[in-house]
């Protein structure tokens, strides 16, 4: 008489999908951190409604504009920076990595511009949001690579950019680069990396009002 055997024990599939799923949301995250979409062209929130143009830059109407988060702390060459202080300019926040490719595709164009609006005497304020950058070492050689002249505030976990409001026109990818209005109020976001043109679309209209 034969032994028995004993049963064959059915292999568990829940930890090989709980980690399929880990592997696929991380991917995801992967692939976010360094591109982004609005997602539409219309939308409306506690900002009021805002349009997205055929150049992927989403705009405010003067009326319906939400007041921009105070974002203050330490610049990635050790200096303080609050933003609030800068009311009465037109402000360009840029929300960078120097291991973004889109970052240093669009860097030329920021470095460009900005120099050439601060000789001119314009009143824009140019601050960059550098972020997920582990050290400010990495941040000090893109912005002496490119020849950004204007500071950084230094984030490396990404905590400045959840001072937005949801609903407006917030910085929600990297890059980003998001135009407040003299008073201090969120008018233009993109969030893919700009040409010099598409930079001075979101800059001029702003400088024009009164």
């Amino acid at each position: 008489m034969s032994p028995r055997r004993a049963p064959r024990r059915r292999r568990s599939t829940g930890g090989r999908a709980t980690l399929l799923t880990v592997v696929t949301l991380a991917g995801a995250l992967t692939l976010s951190a360094c591109s982004g979409s609005d997602g539409g062209n219309a939308a409306s929130g506690s900002g009021g409604n805002y349009v997205k143009g055929a150049s992927g830059i989403s705009t405010v109407s003067k009326g319906e504009r939400t007041e921009a988060p105070k974002l203050d702390g330490e610049t990635v060459d050790g200096q303080n920076l609050d933003t609030t202080t800068l009311k009465g300019k037109v402000v360009v926040l840029n929300v960078w990595g120097s291991w973004c490719p889109p970052c240093r595709a669009e860097a030329p164009a920021f470095a460009k511009v900005s120099k050439e609006l601060a000789d001119a005497g314009k009143d824009v304020a140019f601050v960059g949001i550098n972020t997920r950058d582990n050290s400010k070492q990495n941040a000090t050689a893109f912005e002496e690579s490119f020849g950004i002249t204007y500071p950084s505030l230094y984030d490396p976990d990404g905590k400045l950019m959840l001072r937005f409001p949801k609903g407006t026109l917030n910085p929600s990818a990297i890059p980003s680069t998001v135009v407040l209005d003299k008073e201090g109020r969120i008018a233009a976001r993109t969030l893919v990396a700009v040409t010099e043109e598409q930079l001075r679309s979101m800059i001029d209209p702003l400088l024009a009002e009164q």
